[in-house]
């Protein structure tokens, strides 16, 4: 245990080339940095169990922060661990700089996500320590006995997201989950008083939390809260820290600068800056130092820690030895790769649903993929997801035996909790809803884009054939919008996320495939609730895997390309007939992932959609679903409103989605 003095001393330390920071940067929040300057201090130098020579290292305790605005926090207790330079620090905010504004996951400088958005953060803790408890119960608490420590703000507390987080982890009795709450009454634009008055500690506790409070500036009751977090056995913890916004500022005539609204969004700026330097022991010319003191402190911790990991890596290794298989097991769920599925027992019902040939795959990975979370935001039985569930039984509090993940009426923090059970590592989740509530989880799954997280969404119900529920659960904008975000290249230069819609029960077979073998982004698969008659015999479903192709029964020299995904292909196939029987050739095209075709050689795309070539295409989402298919000269048949109440049938014929309609459009355009 280090003396006040000392760790008063690195907590200033992290102060001021956090304040230095911002700065030099002429932008960023110092005010939250430097307030929370003292826990992040006690958690690093005292508490937190990690590798300094292997950050990957599946044992380490996870630190997740919420506030990605208190980046330069982060940055600056990392570099006293020796994962950032001073140098690096200086680049805050610059082209090319691994400091970026708001932190981005890399795993090897300490940083376990990528945060921002606020309130995700600390719904990624809790899902990573949902994967901690299921992976114990797989593998042994030998290797699984770290903790998930998160660090939120008012703004995170604030966040609706927050709510069902602090429900589900509650609930389910996320003992190893520890969450600092930086609680120092200000916020960006004004005080928290203003917009919340709400008693914090009651409501946490009614989910049934540990709560602790305690000064966020006091190393002693720092210390104490931690020690007593770790004790807990039955609930997850929240320490209500009151801490001081721009702990240590001053202002340009001396007085104090804490406490204030302007320390937040802001650099201190001339004198205040130069003034605040001073008080905290740095030279205002040359800030970007670790004092020697403080490096000596952590140097302390980092030897402790070599003989913390060594006995722990020893322990690990007499687990393997006396359980091979399940030391097996780890290596090869840690690894990243995909898992081996044998998709020939997947047998799928002809005519069937998407979502019901989801169920049937889901049934498959349940039994040939052990480390596989699916969770559904109370669907299953709609979405199918139950076809996961029929083969496990649901994680509850004092049992992680089980695969599914049921989160309740949340999609958004149940697709952020299913990220946090990826970047605990060990875990390949999924989860599902309608794809209309897609629009919940937007926010999710462009972190999961960002951070390139191979986490599977199943949004079924993909169109106005929901039928007599009406236009509010009809989805019409949501593929366009996501199939926008494929557009998207991520730092490796891959689509961002890869969107499958297939066009029958085998072609879903196909999708699930694909999904469950990419490792490198999210997968979206966008499924039908009606049935949907299976493409013409002999169709070569292997050839979605480039994205798209030509449907068998296709003419080879052809007047009209019809193009679609999902069920508007076999209304593509129905028209198709029609067609040929005024001497009409037609070539059909299941386009089932835009992002993937476009990935294939040039000589590919041409071969199956022609330049020149007049084509017909057809969705049940917005006609620029399938702009960049069809192109300028073509044709689409798509929607023009939000749909109507009604049995789908009636809706296919009053919306034109009818084999008739594509015998008129094309008859029209030729």
């Amino acid at each position: 245990m280090n003396d006040n003095k000392l760790m008063t001393r690195a907590a200033n330390n992290i102060r001021i080339l956090a304040a230095s920071m911002v700065e030099k940067a002429k932008s960023g929040h110092p005010g939250g940095a430097m307030g929370g300057a003292d826990f992040i201090n006690v958690l690093f130098s005292e508490f937190l169990v990690y590798d300094p020579t292997d950050p990957t290292w599946a044992g380490r305790d996870r630190f997740f922060l919420d506030p990605g605005h208190m980046s330069p926090m982060l940055y600056s207790a990392l570099a006293l661990q020796g994962f950032f330079t001073l140098d690096e620090l200086k680049e805050f905010r610059q082209w090319d700089s691994p400091t970026p504004g708001h932190p981005e996951r890399d795993l090897k400088r300490g940083i376990e996500n990528t945060s921002g958005p606020l309130g995700q953060g600390h719904t990624f803790a809790a899902g990573a320590a949902v994967a901690e408890k299921f992976l114990a119960a797989r593998l042994g608490k030998e290797v699984m006995q770290h903790k998930i420590y998160a660090y939120i703000s008012d703004g995170g507390v604030e966040e609706e997201i927050s709510q069902g987080t602090g429900r589900i982890a509650g609930n389910l009795g996320l003992s190893n989950l520890i969450m600092f709450y930086d609680s120092n009454d200000i916020q960006l634009s004004t005080e928290t008083k203003v917009v919340m008055s709400e008693d914090t500690a009651a409501k946490y506790k009614a989910w049934g939390w540990n709560v602790l409070t305690c000064n966020g500036n006091d190393v002693d009751e720092i210390r104490a809260a931690l020690i007593e977090a770790q004790k807990e056995t039955e609930r997850p913890t929240i320490i209500i820290g009151k801490t001081i916004m721009g702990k240590g500022a001053l202002r340009a005539d001396g007085t104090s600068y804490e406490a204030c609204i302007d320390t937040h969004g802001a650099p201190l700026g001339g004198d205040a800056y130069i003034n605040t330097m001073k008080a905290l022991g740095a030279d205002p010319e040359n800030p970007f130092q670790i004092f020697p003191e403080v490096a000596e402190l952590y140097a302390r911790r980092r030897e402790e820690l070599t003989k913390i990991v060594a006995e722990r890596k020893a322990a690990e290794a007499e687990w393997a030895k006396a359980n091979p298989e399940k030391a097996a097991l780890k290596k090869e769920w840690f690894s990243g790769n995909a898992p081996k599925v044998d998709w020939s027992v997947c047998i799928q019902k002809e005519g069937a649903a998407t979502r019901a040939a989801s169920a049937a795959c889901l049934s498959v990975l349940a039994e040939q993929v052990p480390n596989m979370i699916c969770a559904s935001a109370d669907l299953s039985n709609s979405d199918k997801t139950d076809g996961f569930l029929k083969k496990t039984k649901s994680i509850v509090r004092n049992d992680f035996e089980g695969a599914f993940f049921q989160a309740g009426v949340a999609e958004l923090t149940m697709a952020c909790m299913c990220i946090g059970m990826y970047l605990h590592g060990g875990v390949i989740p999924a989860c599902g809803t309608f794809f209309v509530f897609s629009d919940y989880m937007k926010p999710a799954a462009r972190m999961a884009a960002l951070m390139e997280v191979p986490i599977k969404f199943i949004w079924t119900h993909d169109a106005f054939r929901v039928g007599e529920d009406g236009p509010t659960h009809e989805p019409v904008e949501q593929e366009a919008q996501i199939r926008l975000m494929e557009k998207l290249k991520n730092h490796h230069g891959k689509d961002s996320i890869r969107v499958f819609r297939p066009a029958d029960a085998d072609e879903t077979t196909v999708c699930w495939a694909m999904a469950m073998e990419n490792m490198e982004t999210p997968t979206a698969l966008i499924f039908s609730r009606q049935n949907i008659a299976k493409l013409p015999t002999g169709n070569d479903y292997e050839q979605a895997r480039k994205g798209a192709y030509v449907v068998a029964g296709s003419d080879a020299d052809f007047d009209i390309l019809l193009l679609a995904s999902g069920s508007e292909v076999s209304t593509l196939v129905a028209g198709a007939e029609l067609l040929r029987k005024d001497g009409i050739k037609v070539r059909i095209v299941s386009a089932p992932s835009e992002g993937l075709f476009r990935q294939q050689p040039k000589e590919y795309q041409e071969s199956v959609i022609p330049a020149g070539a007049k084509i017909f295409g057809m969705t049940a989402g917005l006609p620029v679903t399938l702009e960049g298919l069809v192109g300028a000269n073509g044709k689409i048949w798509g929607m023009p409103s939000f749909g109507f109440s009604a049995p789908y049938k009636v809706l296919d014929e009053k919306l034109g989605y009818t084999a008739e309609n594509v015998y008129k459009q094309v008859k029209a355009m030729l």
